[in-house]
């Protein structure tokens, strides 16, 4: 018996040869690779001016990752060693590792049941009962968070937020108060291999942000340093890259939502009983994550839809406080992300993913929730 032809859960969409020759030619004629170079420089004025008209436009700093990006902003704040970072359970393990790695104790934190996030009313509850010096809510899967909303919570609190949206590129605003982090990797909706994208208003957290990027080098008091950082920059062949998605933006973005609609209504249309993320539906995101009907395990139906060639994944499973490196940092039962962790499952998603290819997932997908309600 031939086995089903296989679909797989991701393909990265980066531009091309022949989109990045114009960039790699600008870096011969310049010779100059990385450091703040020029193409770095325009890079970053270009991810400004999307947030932004160019006289209001919020402060961007590129760095080598998303990972790394939070690790510089974190750093930026200036709190007291080993203070508690509120940050969901449920995320990658690189927020939580940017926190450690800033000199910080992760305080993880329970979510929201229907949009999955951590949410400025979760945070006032967890900061009445426990120290909280800075809290990273994250747009998890994409889902963009509320920066109105914790704008009002950083004045009323006094509490800095800085926002882990890794995969939100398009979707996630900048607050005037909240600093906000995006990934470059190649799985983002906008991906430059790797790299990471500070963005926000506040013009002097910017400027620490930047000399962090830069081992901590002070080239304004002769080139000293008084507080460490790291090598954080940007490489001018990353910033090509970028530069090049950037270029392609608009097509990607009228793609993946066209994608984005046909998915969706055929997966509402197969297995009703699985539930989305809420989140706009004009969004533009990485991945599609359902929550299964109540009964159903994610890791038990893994191995059958693999049989019949259909990759999955549990993303952010098991849950931050179950991996032995942030046990210790549970702030209490999270009843809510450990109920996900069992039921969400990741399905196939790319750009270039046929209506074939969709409708046997939603036909797998329906006739093994079938009978099983929500």
């Amino acid at each position: 018996m031939t086995a089903p032809e296989r679909i797989p859960l991701l393909v990265a969409q980066l531009p091309d040869t022949d989109a990045l020759l114009p960039y790699l030619r600008q870096i011969d004629t310049n010779r100059w690779y990385t450091n703040f170079g020029p193409l770095v420089t325009q890079l970053e004025q270009r991810f400004a001016a999307t947030f932004a008209p160019a006289l209001s436009a919020p402060k961007a700093i590129t760095a080598t990752s998303g990972t790394a990006g939070l690790e510089l902003v974190l750093g930026a704040l200036e709190l007291p060693q080993g203070s508690n970072v509120l940050l969901p359970a449920l995320t990658f393990v690189a927020t939580a590792t940017a926190v450690i790695r800033a000199g910080y104790r992760p305080l993880i934190a329970d979510v929201d049941t229907s949009t999955w996030l951590l949410t400025p009313e979760t945070a006032r509850e967890y900061a009445a009962h426990y120290p909280v010096a800075a809290v990273m809510p994250v747009a998890t899967f994409g889902n963009p968070q509320d920066v109105e909303a914790w704008d009002a919570f950083t004045a009323d609190t006094g509490i800095p937020v800085v926002i882990d949206a890794a995969g939100a590129f398009g979707n996630q605003r900048v607050g005037q108060r909240s600093h906000v982090v995006f990934s470059l990797h190649a799985t983002k909706a906008l991906a430059a291999g790797e790299g990471g994208l500070v963005v926000t208003y506040d013009q002097e957290l910017a400027a620490r942000v930047r000399r962090l990027s830069n081992f901590g080098i002070d080239l304004e008091r002769g080139s000293q340093v008084f507080v460490a950082g790291e090598n954080g920059k940007l490489s001018e062949y990353h910033a090509a890259v970028a530069h090049a998605a950037l270029d392609q933006w608009p097509v990607v973005v009228e793609r993946r939502r066209a994608v984005q609609a046909r998915y969706q209504h055929l997966l509402r249309e197969h297995c009703p009983d699985l539930r989305l993320q809420r989140r706009a539906e004009n969004g533009i995101y990485p991945i599609l994550v359902g929550r299964l009907p109540r009964g159903l395990r994610a890791r038990d139906l893994q191995p059958e839809l693999l049989s019949r060639g259909i990759e999955t994944r549990q993303w952010y499973c098991p849950t931050l406080d179950r991996h032995p490196a942030f046990a210790a940092f549970a702030a209490g039962p999270l009843p809510v992300a450990h109920e996900l962790a069992e039921r969400l499952i990741g399905l196939p998603f790319f750009i270039d993913i046929s209506e074939a290819q969709m409708q046997r997932v939603g036909s797998a997908m329906g006739e093994l929730t079938r009978g099983v309600h929500a």
